[in-house]
């Protein structure tokens, strides 16, 4: 186990990991969407999703890690973001987005996504998140943000 902060700090990881994300369509298609999940330790609440929308380049959402953890196993979300296991014990989560520009429906194995969480929790044990936070770089990126 790692003795201090400072330690951690220069320790950090990263767990990446691609998958298909299938986007169900309002009549019922389904078609695939290449995404690619990252974890840094350097952020180590949240989750970084880039999905490969095509020709239209990429879209890139964060969403929190406990939010994915939660949403395997029992719906979790509001608003934005909400993540549920399909009712059908198929294997398959649901990822539902909602932006100002629309919102997404996808299906995902719940298999993938498991191992990506564990993947992660072998980075940061979930509870240790706090330790590997740098305050000072954090208030510095959102001052310098005018947040």
């Amino acid at each position: 186990m790692l003795g201090s902060a400072d330690m951690m700090a220069n320790d950090h990881g990263t767990v990446l990991a691609t998958m298909t994300f299938n986007l169900v369509a309002p009549a019922g298609v389904i078609a695939p969407v290449g995404v690619e999940l990252r974890y840094d330790s350097r952020n180590p609440y949240e989750i970084a999703m880039k999905l490969n929308v095509g020709t239209d380049g990429q879209v890139d959402w964060v969403i929190a890690r406990d939010l994915l953890a939660d949403g395997l196993i029992a719906e979790a979300g509001e608003g934005d973001v909400r993540i549920r296991p399909r009712l059908d014990s198929s294997g398959v989560v649901v990822i539902e987005l909602s932006s100002p520009s629309g919102q997404a429906s996808f299906e995902v194995d719940a298999d993938q996504l498991v191992d990506f969480v564990n993947d992660t929790y072998d980075v940061v044990a979930p509870g240790d998140e706090h330790r590997w936070m740098n305050v000072d770089e954090v208030l510095s990126r959102l001052l310098s943000h005018n947040l």
